[in-house]
């Protein structure tokens, strides 16, 4: 898929895959490929956000839904904002609580800086320890 790291922070994660390694039948992006990287993406940010406030865990995707919205024919990034406050401290407390934690995560696909695609995918996090 050869995706690259353009932005990974505790902040935002910004990742990046050309066409090539990712076409279709119809000289696109394949959708499998631009979910993957969706995918990354928000679990990346996640990841990031856990190890930066020490929790450590294993992070894993339970479901996702992936909306595409435009044909992508080129080089395209998918980006991932840190998620609120008011769900990210619900979500640290009850992995810190109970050893276990659900927490919704979205990402978004660019292609020639307009939106072609949202991936919204709801993670589990297993604190150390958790059975």
């Amino acid at each position: 898929m050869e995706v690259t790291v353009v932005e990974a922070s505790p902040h935002q994660v910004v990742l990046s895959a050309p066409l090539a390694p990712n076409i279709n039948h119809r000289d696109t992006v394949f959708g499998g490929s631009a979910s993957a990287v969706a995918i990354l993406a928000a679990w990346s940010m996640l990841h990031l956000r856990l190890s930066a406030e020490g929790l450590g865990s294993r992070l894993v995707i339970q479901r996702n839904t992936m909306d595409y919205l435009a044909p992508i024919d080129g080089t395209f990034t998918a980006v991932a904002q840190a998620p609120a406050p008011e769900v990210w401290q619900p979500f640290t407390r009850m992995l810190q609580r109970k050893g276990l934690g659900r927490i919704a995560q979205a990402s978004a696909l660019h292609y020639q800086g307009q939106p072609a695609g949202q991936l919204v995918g709801e993670f589990v996090a297993f604190g150390p320890g958790y059975s």
